[in-house]
């Protein structure tokens, strides 16, 4: 009986150990060589209220599905026939762009700040409430003209079906289609190896955000800032913000992308291309992701051509940057709680102004030297702020919500 005793008396002191070690494995830089994560409390958090994402998440898709087709279908039944085709498209279109301001604009932006969600759930309705909007809008624009060029020909327009149209919502693609390549089979052994990929992607990013984030980040409130520090936390940013990066390509424009088009039967995986050896940065921004390049190309790009008679192409190529960078920042935004437009300004600015100066011209290998190392020091930059940012908001709360309180960083005057 002593010796039971005294074994259990040392699995219980092994067992406090190990609960100490893990709690100090998030303490501070010195506490973490050779030390596993094994706490999850972050994860856990971050991914909160996940009941809140999934009603809200049904209720956009519910609304997306039925209302814009409901109305299209409504719109090109009767347009053909009717005796006031102006008051008729105006009277639709008017409540379809007030539909889509209340449930797909104004809705995710009231879940997100009244419950309030976390970060990654935040991330997640933002995300859907963007991909909603660009489905709903090239649904829209690629029905419509089909409706009034069948009516110049005097003939009754064929709309697409339903099946087709919640197809292309769950399909990985931007831009609408009648109909898509279709693979014969399903493998799913390869739909679970992306997803498990994807999975280990997610607790990859936490392990780097808990291990070399988090020790450094959330006490820089409480020293005295220069730039030094500064500088040096930027250049500690910039190996885990472009593990974050690569980390981020892998597991959702492969992983996800290809389980849910293997799924699908989605013959078109040309989701990205060969970025990583791109020479110019006008090259990177058109192959890092085709998916949403295609889109703002056909329905941004082209549309403003056109409607300028082709003139303005770089002023046009300025908006389409402005519109991409408006939006990142934006999920950024609605995702952490604060503005603070780092992405918008690497985007927007040093992204235009590399996209002209680094363009299709330089074919020397030293300028993909070159834009990796942009991507490395801007990567370093966004992680690095956005980190100091996010423990400012915590230590230092605003004791008077004031307009200029809410959009001026609170880490520039954050002092413990």
């Amino acid at each position: 009986m002593k010796i039971r005793a005294c074994a259990a008396a040392r699995r219980l002191r092994r067992q406090k150990w190990r609960e100490r070690m893990c709690r100090r494995s998030i303490g501070g830089p010195g506490q973490l060589k050779n030390r596993l994560v094994l706490e999850f409390d972050l994860l856990f958090y971050t991914f909160g209220q996940f009941g809140t994402v999934v009603w809200s998440w049904i209720c956009l898709f519910i609304y997306s599905l039925l209302v814009p087709y409901k109305v299209l279908s409504f719109w090109g039944s009767w347009y053909p026939k009717s005796k006031h085709k102006l008051l008729l498209s105006t009277c639709l279109g008017i409540f379809l762009l007030v539909s889509q301001t209340c449930v797909l604009c104004i809705f995710p932006i009231y879940v997100v700040n009244h419950y309030p969600l976390p970060p990654a759930s935040s991330f997640i309705v933002i995300l859907e409430q963007v991909r909603f909007l660009m489905k709903t809008y090239s649904f829209c624009r690629e029905t419509i003209p089909v409706v009034l060029q069948d009516e110049s020909k005097e003939k009754n327009a064929k709309m697409p079906s339903l099946s087709s149209y919640l197809y292309f919502l769950f399909c990985p693609t931007l831009v609408y289609r009648d109909s898509y390549p279709r693979t014969p089979y399903i493998r799913w052994k390869y739909v679970a190896k992306n997803f498990a990929q994807f999975l280990g992607c997610v607790f990859f990013l936490y392990f780097i955000m808990v291990t070399l984030c988090t020790p450094v980040f959330k006490n820089m409130s409480k020293q005295p800032f220069s730039t030094k520090t500064l500088v040096l936390s930027i250049f500690h940013a910039t190996l885990p913000g472009t593990f974050a990066l690569l980390i981020s390509f892998f597991g959702f424009l492969h992983c996800w992308m290809n389980a849910f088009a293997e799924m699908l039967r989605f013959a078109d995986r040309r989701f990205y291309k060969d970025w990583w050896n791109s020479k110019s940065f006008s090259n990177y921004f058109r192959t890092w992701n085709v998916i949403i390049h295609d889109w703002l190309y056909y329905y941004v790009y082209q549309d403003l051509l056109w409607l300028l008679k082709k003139r303005f192409r770089t002023g046009v190529m300025l908006a389409v940057f402005l519109i991409s960078a408006t939006v990142h920042e934006y999920a950024l935004t609605m995702s952490f709680g604060f503005f603070y437009p780092v992405m918008f300004c690497l985007f927007a600015l040093f992204g235009g102004i590399f996209n002209f100066m680094m363009n299709d011209k330089r074919t020397s290998p030293i300028w993909n030297v070159m834009l990796w190392t942009f991507l490395f020091i801007g990567q370093g930059i966004q992680l690095c702020l956005y980190c100091q940012e996010w423990y400012a908001q915590i230590h230092c709360p605003l004791t008077e919500k004031t307009f200029w309180g809410l959009v001026t960083p609170r880490s520039w005057s954050c002092r413990l």
